[in-house]
């Protein structure tokens, strides 16, 4: 199905064919000037000085050619040169009828791609704090958009599991309870299959680890040692990194879980050891890795670059691996398993340089042909009132679960106001809408700038706000629970003609569907579906304070109306599937 501005923009370059003009001129955009008209054609304005004639001349001729449209109301040209437009409600109504009966509300579906996208990136026996949400939610929503638009998506989480910090942790435990098995060399029987530890246990040990080893050498000595052990397979140094990841990946579960967030991979730097000597050997043997300062390279720099691109290092001078190293190994072992036409990385935007020198290196060494694409999505900083990074009270990092529990009480204090809801249901409801305001308010700011974290505003039922857009889908299902009640049948109802102007605002906004989701897939962008589903509540609550619906006595009428909102509540809630919640039966 051709999108709506596609079907206007072939009107008017028809017209502009038959005026004898270029046909691209005549390509139509949303008005700017939405008092003026609803759309216009700027396209005489770009011929007048090759055709040597007003602008305003080519236009009227244009428009002369329009005098019998289907699709167009009204076309005026105005000076100096442009035509505004307004669309026939018929055709508009048609249009939107058409798309309430079409798959995916006639989405044209591109090529079909296998893709991968890498986000979360979270650290093994690490506590998840907020600096985890944005590449875990705008990982996971970008995962469902381009799920939706027909691509074969893998997810992987890319945990870090393998380096130092695993060292680290070993030694604060052997610290702690030096006569454990795992220690001892000599051990030949079965290890424990309950950790002597907790979760708990090493979100506290981490920090006093890496404190420790930046004040005593020896320990620093020791944990490396540890890592060095680990990764050459000590089986009980083995047996205890599995009991750190097995603890730290189910609570890492469980608090994604809480954000809607689900991966296909649970994979980390570990998953690829076994490549690495061979990948190192074959960049050496092709001439594309040398020693520099005892280090192993790989220049990455191009002669367009304006600054100093500084080589990728493969291996450190003492020989040990670093992320770059298994972050190429990654990508070998991914287009080994899946043949990938694109991998997507979400992390932080400081890492821009980073990724920059990853993919170059992949491309040079031919990890990866020409035809796969490797992109990296930068996002920028959460920050507090205050413009600084988000912070507890105290100055710490704040917990990831703790950043839910808040605003999930918060918004529980409000549902409870409800006294038709008992404690359960109230609770319930809070957990939905509370997840909404955190989603939707991270999520509508542009990935890669910063946004100020403010939980008033985001928990509010009123403005720009997952809050508001939720109650306006709880608002369309209480209307259709009412006409249900009431003896109508939804699914006998069908979309006819506009009738007020607020009803033709609705169905406009409705046919910018297809537009949004493509260019949220091709950018990769999230906000793309929040300002277009905050501009379609308001355009339906426009239309519901303005329109008798269930009160309409034209029971053609009303039955029209109530397919118009039923449609709208489905493009509402795929919207907000693809942003990772849901809404609620009531609020």
């Amino acid at each position: 199905m051709k999108k709506l501005l596609e079907l206007i923009s072939d009107e008017m370059m028809n017209a502009f064919e038959a005026a004898g003009y270029k046909r691209e001129a005549g390509r139509v955009t949303v008005s700017n000037r939405p008092d003026l008209c609803e759309y216009q054609c700027n396209g005489a304005m770009a011929l007048a000085k090759e055709a040597k004639c007003a602008p305003i001349k080519i236009a009227g001729e244009v428009v002369e050619k329009l005098s019998d449209s289907n699709v167009f109301e009204s076309v005026e040209a105005v000076m100096p040169g442009f035509i505004n437009l307004n669309l026939k409600g018929d055709f508009l109504a048609d249009y939107v009828k058409e798309m309430s009966k079409a798959d995916k509300f006639g989405m044209e579906m591109p090529k079909k791609q296998t893709i991968i996208v890498d986000y979360g990136g979270p650290n093994i026996a690490k506590a998840l704090h907020v600096g985890h949400l944005r590449p875990a939610i705008i990982g996971e929503s970008i995962k469902r958009i381009l799920r939706f638009v027909g691509h074969e998506v893998i997810g992987d989480v890319h945990m870090g599991d393998w380096g130092t910090p695993m060292g680290l942790v070993m030694t604060e435990i052997e610290e702690r309870n030096p006569g454990l098995v795992y220690f001892d060399e000599s051990y030949t029987g079965e290890y424990p299959k309950e950790a002597p530890f907790t979760v708990r246990d090493l979100e506290e040990i981490y920090p006093t680890a890496s404190k420790k080893s930046k004040e005593d050498p020896e320990y620093k000595a020791r944990a490396l040692e540890l890592t060095l052990k680990l990764q050459s397979g000590v089986p009980g140094i083995r047996a205890l990194w599995d009991h750190i990841i097995y603890l730290s990946v189910n609570d890492m579960k469980q608090i994604y879980k809480r954000l809607n967030v689900d991966f296909d991979l649970w994979n980390g730097e570990s998953t690829v050891q076994y490549l690495i000597p061979d990948m190192v050997k074959d960049m050496k043997d092709e001439g594309y890795a040398y020693e520099s300062d005892g280090a192993l390279v790989v220049d990455v720099k191009e002669d367009t670059d304006t600054k100093e691109v500084p080589p990728c290092i493969i291996l450190k001078s003492d020989g040990a691996s670093l992320y770059n190293t298994t972050d190429l190994a990654t990508i070998k072992e991914r287009v080994m398993k899946y043949d990938p036409d694109q991998m997507i990385y979400i992390t932080d935007k400081r890492q821009d340089l980073y990724f920059m020198q990853v993919f170059r290196c992949a491309k040079k060494t031919k990890l990866v042909g020409d035809g796969v694409k490797l992109s990296h999505i930068g996002f920028g900083t959460m920050n507090g009132k205050d413009g600084k990074p988000f912070k507890t009270r105290d100055g710490g990092v704040m917990r990831l679960e703790m950043l839910i529990d808040d605003i999930q009480n918060k918004m529980y204090e409000k549902i409870s106001e409800n006294k038709d809801m008992d404690e359960k249901e109230a609770k319930r409801t809070a957990e939905i809408v509370g997840l909404s305001a955190l989603l939707y308010g991270d999520l509508s700011n542009q990935a890669v700038k910063d946004y100020i974290f403010d939980m008033d505003r985001f928990i509010s039922f009123e403005g720009n706000t997952g809050p508001y857009i939720l109650y306006t889908i709880v608002r369309i299902k209480s209307i259709l629970d009412k006409y249900k009640a009431s003896g109508g049948k939804i699914e006998a109802c069908d979309i006819g003609k506009v009738r007020n102007a607020s009803e033709k605002d609705l169905m406009k906004a409705l046919t910018g569907f297809s537009q949004m989701i493509e260019s949220a897939s091709e950018e990769l962008a999230p906000h793309r579906i929040c300002a277009y589903i905050y501009d379609l509540a308001n355009a339906l609550n426009s239309f519901y304070h303005e329109t008798k619906i269930l009160t309409e006595e034209d029971e053609n009428a009303k039955s029209e109306y109530i397919a118009l909102i039923a449609l709208t509540q489905k493009v509402l809630e795929t919207c907000i599937d693809l942003l990772g919640f849901e809404a609620p039966e009531r609020m």
